[in-house]
């Protein structure tokens, strides 16, 4: 007889399998744009939360450079509310993480933060994690460097798919969906 028309593959496994030796079975990783998407949409809602509740004033204070000419009353202005923009990001990432496994706008596509092995994190990583997002923040430097050179680590297999915020805390980006069932149960 001979050979049968129909033949069986064995694949390589997931793409997180086969960047991540610890990933579990079916884990599959975020896109890079829907990372970045998802941390635009956070600063977007947290920035217009902070502009309405400064009586629409904090966005004049934080891109008015001429105030740090015209006395010290405006430079501590422009400082404080600089202090103000990166003091309520950092609480919005560390404590919506802790209390949630992730960001609303993570939430909202579908991505979760997780450890390599597929466990969720705990709650002393979010600190960390929220520090290091301020670097995307700092004005031209922060989306120019940072950000660009981490979308490129993000799209590299040689990076793991990874941004350097990501390999410096032991995390994954992953697709909430694709994760094992009992970190999805926890998962909020």
């Amino acid at each position: 007889m001979a050979d049968s028309p129909v033949s069986i593959h064995q694949g390589a496994g997931t793409l997180a399998q086969a960047v991540l030796s610890s990933a579990p079975e079916g884990m599959l990783i975020a896109p890079v744009w829907k990372r970045v998407a998802a941390f635009m949409l956070d600063v977007v809602m947290m920035s217009l939360v902070l502009h309405f509740l400064t009586g629409q004033k904090m966005l004049f204070y934080l891109m008015n450079y001429s105030l740090l000419t015209d006395g010290w009353r405006y430079i501590a202005a422009f400082f404080i509310n600089w202090l103000l923009f990166f003091s309520a990001h950092y609480l919005y990432f560390k404590y919506t993480g802790r209390a949630f496994g992730r960001t609303f706008a993570q939430r909202g596509f579908r991505i979760a933060i997780v450890h390599d092995n597929g466990t969720l994190l705990e709650g002393h990583h979010w600190g960390p994690r929220a520090v290091g997002k301020l670097v995307y923040l700092l004005p031209v430097v922060g989306v120019l460097w940072f950000g660009l050179r981490d979308v490129l680590r993000g799209r590299s297999k040689n990076a793991e798919y990874r941004t350097s915020l990501d390999v410096k805390n032991h995390t994954v980006a992953a697709v909430d969906w694709s994760l094992p069932s009992e970190t999805r149960l926890r998962l909020r």
